[in-house]
């Protein structure tokens, strides 16, 4: 089966993560200039980790059902973090002109953009995607049609990177809930990814078109891979928390009654 859309040359979708970084790279490289506040190298360095999971996926042949799951972790969970930890919006919003940078700013205050932004809504675009994906006859047709399998891809990327921003994204946020919240919101993408894996292992209720090793191989790939993009996410999480101070407020002078009256 010609899955992917790639088996017989190279795939021009694997061009597209290079050129992108080269982007992000010239623009890091523009911080440097004198007046400039300089660009850190381990964000640079995030980034392109970021591109080169994606370009592996890309090249990955997904002949078998592993194949297809190793695609789905590189692009959908591992390369998204490391792409999101690499601060693009910010970097950007460096490059651009004010007015240009004011517009986008007001673009990600704009209303849709905090409902884009929400953990919950990149949870259920990744984990949704991946129960519709492995659940319905969706999978079977990527099989067929190469145009189909492209978009899912670019489904799994584009949902894995709001979700990893809306988490942990060091860029500025619509409204960002609190921490407690966001650790809540992926738990339950932990117990999602953790069931379609189980499901797939035993093969119930899944549409895959695959062997029974197969498909215990894949849903092992999940389970324990996915377990660690996941745990990499929390980490990231965490390490970027500032606990709220309360408000300091003026010490008052307290008094049991009335100042006594000296003859």
């Amino acid at each position: 089966m010609n899955h992917g859309g790639h088996a017989d040359g190279f795939p021009a979708t694997a061009l597209l993560p290079a050129v992108v970084f080269w982007a992000y790279l010239a623009a890091a490289l523009r911080q440097r200039d004198p007046g400039r506040p300089g660009w850190s190298s381990a964000r640079t360095a995030s980034f392109g980790l970021g591109a080169l999971l994606v370009t592996v996926g890309l090249l990955r042949p997904a002949g078998d059902f592993v194949g297809h799951m190793w695609q789905h972790l590189l692009i959908g969970m591992l390369a998204p973090l490391a792409l999101v930890l690499g601060a693009p919006v910010t970097l950007l919003l460096r490059t651009l002109d004010r007015r240009t940078g004011r517009r986008l700013v007001h673009a990600l205050r704009h209303p849709v953009a905090r409902v884009l932004g929400h953990p919950v809504t990149g949870l259920l675009l990744t984990a949704g995607g991946l129960w519709l994906l492995h659940l319905t006859p969706l999978y079977r047709a990527t099989l067929e049609s190469p145009l189909l399998h492209t978009l899912v891809q670019a489904h799994f990327l584009l949902s894995g990177t709001l979700f990893a921003w809306s988490i942990a994204g060091p860029d500025p946020g619509p409204h960002r809930p609190r921490v407690p919240l966001r650790l809540v919101v992926l738990g339950a993408g932990v117990a999602a990814h953790a069931t379609i894996a189980q499901l797939l292992y035993a093969g119930v209720f899944v549409d895959v078109p695959a062997t029974g090793a197969e498909l215990r191989a894949g849903a092992t790939l999940m389970y324990y891979l996915g377990d660690l993009a996941e745990i990499a996410l929390a980490l990231a999480l965490l390490a970027t928390w500032r606990p709220e101070r309360p408000a300091h407020r003026p010490a008052t002078r307290r008094t049991t009654g009335p100042e006594p009256v000296r003859a």
